[in-house]
């Protein structure tokens, strides 16, 4: 008996002496089909197979403590003598904020970014700030493909996982501004489209505050989405004699290899949000930061924003020295670094001399410590 296939299900059926004329009504499917006696095989249609979702690993706090410390020892290849500054930015890493880096000239702050981006095995882009840098230097542009004549958007250096926005105070506020979304949502918008940034992503910025001629000052939204600010400062005599001694036959950055990737940084991001902070401790925090908003001599306070900044740095602290709970002794470690660059001082402090650094020694010594 012949064969026929149908034309709407694509699918064989006998035809029968009853089937008469040139169209019938598919004894499958219940169409009307004309006979046609194709040999083309009906085509199986694809199944979407939807994998199962991976339960996102978090690391404990031994293993968390076990990769900071070879963060930290592998960025002392190239890092001599900072002991204390490289853990910070290691801690700054972990608690997903960024770094601002003010000090002199030649004090290694560009390595310090490049040595914790290459241990991190993140991607690492520079960028040199220059009065005539635009927004566009910085994020991306679209441009038209002259050979299909398609607009694309061509990515800037800001998409990749570890940025150094290097001498920041020298780009325009225009520019410096192209960096405000990027740093606090973790994203930039072009042309009506959002574009996710990469995890990890961390900015760190350099700046100078020696040579101020042919530079714009850091506004105050800025600043506050840097997590931590600090100084390298000058070596020791010792330390010195090891880095010359050290850098004789070849720079430590060129050998510089990884010890360990951008997936186990987030889990160890993640392992240190389940650092437990008391309430005592919490109180102590809030306490620190309403009372720089009440000091005679800041015209302007922590924000809200610093008292998550300090909350979250000193559960990073407390992880990388091997705590599962955050304590004040943290807490007043970290405070200086994490408050400072949010203060402005009034000009009556400032004719007295008054530093940031002093306001908080006051608040700290000042503030009572929870029993």
């Amino acid at each position: 008996m012949p064969k026929s296939f149908c034309q709407r299900c694509r699918q064989p059926f006998e035809v029968t002496p009853q089937m008469a004329g040139p169209e019938v009504t598919c004894p499958l499917c219940g169409k009307p089909t004309v006979l046609s006696f194709d040999p083309t095989p009906a085509v199986p249609r694809a199944k979407l197979i939807i994998p199962a979702l991976e339960a996102t690993k978090v690391y404990s706090l031994p293993e968390v403590v076990t990769l900071a410390r070879q963060l930290i020892d592998n960025v002392e290849k190239v890092i001599v003598g900072k002991h204390g500054q490289v853990t910070l930015a290691v801690a700054t890493l972990m608690a997903e904020g960024h770094l601002l880096l003010e000090d002199v000239p030649g004090v290694a702050k560009t390595m310090l970014a490049r040595a914790l981006a290459t241990s991190a095995g993140c991607t690492f882009k520079r960028i040199q700030c220059t009065p005539d840098l635009t927004p566009s230097d910085i994020l991306g542009e679209n441009f038209v493909d002259p050979q299909t004549g398609r607009a694309e958007f061509r990515f800037g250096p800001l998409f990749s996982q570890v940025v150094l926005v290097d001498e920041v105070n020298r780009a325009s506020p225009r520019t410096q501004a192209a960096l405000l979304e990027a740093m606090g949502e973790g994203m930039v918008t072009m042309e009506r489209v959002s574009y996710k940034l990469q995890r990890p992503f961390m900015v760190i910025a350099t700046q100078n505050p020696i040579d101020q001629e042919g530079t714009y000052l850091l506004p105050e939204a800025q600043k506050d989405r840097f997590l931590v600010r600090m100084t390298l400062g000058y070596p020791e005599l010792a330390d010195e004699k090891q880095m010359v001694e050290r850098f004789q036959m070849k720079h430590p950055i060129e050998t510089l290899q990884p010890v360990t990737n951008p997936d186990r940084i987030i889990e160890c991001q993640q392992a240190v949000r389940e650092v437990k902070v008391s309430s005592a401790v919490c109180d102590y925090i809030l306490a620190l930061t309403q009372a720089s908003r009440r000091h005679p001599a800041l015209l302007l306070g922590a924000s809200p924003r610093g008292s998550l900044g300090l909350f979250r740095a000193a559960q990073a602290l407390a992880a990388i020295q091997g705590s599962d709970t955050a304590t004040v002794a943290q807490v007043k470690e970290i405070a200086q670094t994490v408050l400072a660059h949010r203060f402005i001082l009034r000009r009556e402090a400032v004719a007295q001399n008054l530093k940031p650094a002093d306001v908080i020694q006051e608040i700290l010594e000042q503030t009572a410590c929870p029993a």
